[in-house]
């Protein structure tokens, strides 16, 4: 049972609460903590997060309980390895289109006979190889590490039944990207996504998958009603802008209203 598994199972199969970090910033993920979100989202596709950067912040989590995935841009080996030696507890896949890219995954994120992820005996992975037996550990992390291939494309569906029938890797499902890949870009409540998500949801529990997802406010009712196991509601940048904007717009209506009050009423 990966540690996904055991995390649901431990909050009684509620789905878990998640925010993502898109820079390096450690307040941040001790406030998430704070606050009572269940799981970091430490994002290497998009963003300019380091391994070394990656590692500390899984160390950060782990310490407030909390999971962590590291999402790398894509399946060659040294993004899967690097990731895998920061020890987190989720590694996502984004832009999974076929399932060469899950074996792949794999192949490089299951130690042998599993598969052939480099023996490297001082990694965090590892606790640096304080253990009693580094290869039993090593076969440890084959059930407790989570992989999860993230279906976000038109090209993702049609193969959906192939992506999803390919053991040992569960599903993320990316709604903006869908959105823009089905024809409708920005708008991630569209009859066509909603259907697409339904649809995606349903297979992955055919094949006893679990389902992650990321959203925005307006999306989450939908999403958790879905049965989604992890929902990802916010990310560093888009918290900094709301509060940011807020404070700047309750400051700004109180100078409009003092500047239309006339003089001798002040």
């Amino acid at each position: 049972m990966n540690r996904l598994r055991k995390a649901l199972a431990q909050n009684n199969g509620k789905p878990l609460l998640g925010a993502a970090v898109y820079f390096y910033d450690p307040i941040f993920l001790e406030i998430c903590a704070y606050l009572g979100y269940q799981a970091i989202w430490i994002e290497m596709e998009h963003a300019p997060i380091t391994f070394a950067e990656a590692a500390d912040l899984c160390r950060m989590a782990s310490g407030h309980n909390m999971l962590t995935m590291i999402r790398i841009p894509d399946t060659r080996r040294e993004s899967v390895l690097k990731a895998a030696e920061c020890g987190p507890d989720i590694i996502d896949v984004p832009m999974v289109e076929h399932p060469d890219q899950l074996r792949d995954l794999l192949q490089y994120a299951r130690f042998a006979p599993q598969g052939e992820r480099g023996y490297f005996s001082v990694s965090r992975a590892v606790n640096y190889g304080i253990v009693d037996s580094v290869a039993r550990e090593q076969q440890q992390l084959n059930l407790d590490l989570c992989l999860l291939a993230q279906i976000e494309s038109s090209a993702a569906l049609d193969r959906l039944d192939d992506l999803a029938s390919v053991p040992d890797v569960d599903l993320f499902i990316g709604p903006a990207d869908l959105a823009a890949s089905l024809g409708h870009p920005g708008n991630t409540l569209h009859p066509e996504v909603l259907a697409a998500g339904k649809r995606i949801i349903a297979t992955a529990r055919k094949n006893d998958k679990l389902v992650a997802t990321a959203c925005a406010r307006s999306d989450y009712a939908f999403w958790l009603e879905a049965g989604v196991d992890l929902l990802f509601c916010t990310n560093d940048i888009a918290c900094l802008k709301t509060a940011a904007a807020d404070s700047l717009n309750a400051a700004r209506a109180l100078l409009e209203q003092q500047n239309a009050t006339p003089e001798s009423s002040r």
